[in-house]
């Protein structure tokens, strides 16, 4: 294998960057922008042709390649990781490739097979999301195994994730958390207004429109807080808009609103004049949005999950409180508003993105 192909990396299993939503999207922009510009690297960037809107912005040492996918839920992220597979094959560019995920992981043989070495990024256990079907779910478990048996190398994002494997899987294993990059509150209203928000009257949350973030849960516990606030929550669905749909018929006092996919200063504004930060999720593997909220230094209530456990503490907050239960989450809720209204000092210092895409840099030199 030639130095030049040694040097370049290939990236698989995502939608794509920029301005594409989800955690593994935010994620792959963070490091992979650092990496290819760092100089050790050429990066070649695969994106799902159908949900690609900017194709003008340009990142030095980054070369992205758009191929056709399907929308069909279960079915999407293997078929574009095999289309992206074939496609690395042909050109016999890439010596590594870094794979996103258990379920585009079905394709590490195949890659390995022709003398690629790959990086498996483990960022959840898709398999736990309520909004697969049994067969789905049959899949996500097939790609685990062999995702985890067949790469080269393993990153998780989630400690606790990692601990689980055998110690033979451990072995190759490296924990990188997910990173945070510094924010600033902003003063500006603009969006809040256009939305009809009041400042410092509601309650935030940031996520894909879907099952596993427990949405439901949170906008039943929010029907029975007393006075004027209100619960934003930013983000859009990914496939079932008829979920959504739902989710708005149990606002039965109508107070939630919807923003849909938020992103730069709007989302900014969110965040800097928010009352409190909530995370309902029932399953996450490492939960970027309830980082940024600190990095805001809200105040956070969220499930107890393991990813949330991963973070610091600073006084009370973060509040934790079982999933899928509303009046348990609308107590907590209300606890946290009688707390006096002040920003939280939370340490990020493990959580730098510079230091990370380091760190994980070193991973793919360790290949060569």
């Amino acid at each position: 294998m030639s130095r030049k192909r040694d040097r370049r990396i290939a990236v698989i299993g995502l939608r794509g960057f920029p301005n594409i939503q989800g955690g593994v999207e935010s994620h792959c922009r963070e490091i992979w922008t650092r990496i290819a510009a760092s100089g050790d690297f050429q990066v070649d960037v695969y994106r799902r042709r159908p949900y690609v809107t900017d194709k003008t912005t340009r990142y030095t040492g980054i070369e992205f390649r758009e191929l056709p996918s399907t929308r069909i839920k279960g079915f999407e992220a293997l078929y574009h990781s095999l289309l992206a597979s074939l496609d690395i094959i042909g050109r016999r560019k890439a010596g590594i490739v870094n794979i996103h995920n258990i379920g585009p992981g079905l394709v590490t043989p195949l890659l390995r097979l022709f003398g690629h070495k790959a990086v498996l990024t483990y960022h959840s256990p898709n398999y736990e999301h309520k909004k697969w079907g049994r067969f789905a779910r049959m899949i996500l478990k097939a790609g685990e195994s062999i995702s985890v048996r067949f790469a080269s190398r393993i990153i998780f994002v989630n400690r606790f994730q990692m601990e689980k494997f055998p110690e033979k899987i451990r072995r190759k294993s490296i924990y990188i958390p997910n990173g945070i990059t510094p924010a600033e509150r902003t003063v500006e209203t603009d969006f809040l207004e256009r939305n009809n928000i009041t400042p410092g009257k509601y309650i935030l949350a940031v996520g894909r429109i879907t099952p596993e973030k427990g949405f439901d849960t949170l906008i039943r516990s929010i029907q029975s807080i007393d006075g004027d606030i209100r619960l934003v929550i930013a983000g859009s669905p990914d496939h079932d808009r008829q979920y959504l749909d739902r989710l708005k018929a149990l606002d039965t006092n109508g107070k939630t609103i919807f923003t849909g996919f938020t992103q730069g200063e709007d989302l900014r504004q969110l965040y800097s004049h928010a009352r409190l930060f909530v995370m309902s999720s029932v399953n996450e593997g490492f939960p970027i949005a309830m980082l940024e909220a600190m990095t805001y230094r809200l105040p956070i209530v969220a499930t107890d999950l393991p990813s949330s456990r991963l973070f610091p503490s600073s006084g009370q907050y973060p509040i934790l409180v079982s999933a899928n239960d509303p009046d348990a989450l609308s107590e907590k809720i209300t606890a946290a508003l009688r707390y006096p209204n002040k920003a939280v000092d939370y340490d990020l210092d493990s959580y730098n993105w510079d230091h990370i895409a380091k760190t994980t840099g070193e991973v793919y030199l360790s290949l060569l």
